[in-house]
């Protein structure tokens, strides 16, 4: 094992995988290195973290929060930077040596890509990153010399085990979806679903958005599009199959018949320290699987009908332009809208298939065509909960 110390800054240091990206470097014996972190809105969070960890600097994303704050509880030696330009100032640091991108949603685009542009190694829990330009970003990341690591538990699960084989030897990969708090419902009972109902995750402990994407399952159709380009994968080479324990994370299977597969409980720590730590394996302070105690692993194939958003995820991953793109951001603003009370729970796919098919398709958009999408899809979803 090396020993020498990883530098790494969190961008989304406040939120579910902040947190546990700090578990992580708390519990790794000062092998690794918090030298920035970054937050949108929860600043007294981001001070209390600086103080514990001292990291050179901290980001206060939004100017306007970041106004209204009383910075003088801010650590000495830690320098305040504000805006997008804050983080793209520090993650082009020399002194970064790993970028965790676990700011959700499309927000989390322009980090990453100003990581991947400097050169650095990208720890990604931003699915969105892939799903809005996973062309373009796995390219930026070749020609700069970045490199993708995956934080997502069933991606990382998937990069583990293709570790055992040749990538022209895969034939599919399997990730596994928990199906959610409404895997048994009726389609009358899901027209029911409330917001606290959808906020209550069976195994996984996560943010409101991702959450609800978890009840819905789109977040299997973004993890489809993220796969594609992650891997370099046909669409069809990628299936989902509904385990509600999340013990195993994904498979791979490869051409002889043989299936790899990741298990561990379900927790995010192990995921995030794999990529921290790639391609060594450090102890890690998540828990572990007891074997010896008596359980079950059951699998099944999703409901299609009952959770059209997996074909969504297949079909924008075949398309792939500028769907990828509309796909997330519409998802976003028809999530943000149900959290409202302004959409039922099973208008949210409806509403993101009505956009996806109104938008004018580009095979090869620039970044610049794909921000400006992503703000007209979510205008497109005001204006269809509003009629």
């Amino acid at each position: 094992m090396s020993d020498r110390v990883r530098n790494i800054a969190i961008l989304g240091s406040t939120g579910s995988i902040g947190r546990s990206t700090l578990d992580v470097v708390a519990a790794s014996h000062e092998r690794l290195c918090v030298v920035g972190l970054t937050a949108n809105s929860r600043l007294a969070r981001l001070c209390d973290q600086a103080r514990q960890f001292q990291p050179n600097w901290i980001v206060a994303s939004n100017p306007d929060h970041a106004s209204a704050f009383d910075w003088s509880v801010m650590p000495a030696g830690t320098e305040l930077l504000l805006g997008a330009e804050g983080i793209a100032s520090l993650v082009s640091r020399p002194e970064v040596e790993i970028v965790v991108a676990a700011i959700v949603g499309s927000a989390g685009l322009t980090g990453t890509w100003a990581a991947l542009e400097a050169g650095k190694t990208v720890a990604l829990a931003n699915k969105e990153t892939l799903v809005m330009a996973g062309p373009q970003v796995m390219r930026l990341a070749r020609e700069r010399g970045g490199k993708i690591l995956p934080v997502d538990s069933e991606h990382s699960a998937v990069f583990q085990a293709l570790e055992a084989g040749r990538r022209q030897d895969v034939k599919r990969i399997i990730l596994t979806a928990s199906g959610g708090p409404f895997r048994r419902h009726t389609p009358a009972q899901l027209a029911q679903v409330t917001v606290d109902e959808a906020l209550s995750h069976p195994t996984w402990d996560m943010g409101p958005k991702i959450t609800v994407d978890s009840a819905t399952m789109m977040n299997k159709a973004l993890e489809i599009i993220e796969a594609r380009w992650l891997f370099d994968l046909q669409p069809d080479q990628i299936e989902v199959v509904v385990h509600p324990q999340s013990i195993v994370h994904s498979l791979v299977e490869f051409l002889d018949g043989s299936v790899l597969a990741q298990l561990s409980p379900p927790d995010m720590k192990l995921p995030i320290q794999y990529a921290l730590t790639y391609p060594e394996r450090w102890d890690c302070p998540s828990p572990k699987l007891d074997l010896a105690a008596a359980m079950s692993l059951d699998f099944e194939p999703p409901d299609l009908d009952r959770f059209p958003a997996i074909g969504l995820g297949h079909e924008v991953a075949r398309v792939g332009g500028t769907a990828g793109a509309v796909l997330n951001a519409a998802n976003e603003a028809a999530v943000a809208k149900f959290l409202g009370g302004q959409l039922l729970f099973t208008e949210i796919v409806p509403a993101c298939r009505s956009v996806l098919d109104h938008h004018h398709f580009d095979a090869s958009p620039t970044l610049e065509k794909l921000i400006e999408l992503d703000i007209w899809a979510r205008q497109e979803v005001t204006r269809w909960v509003c009629t």
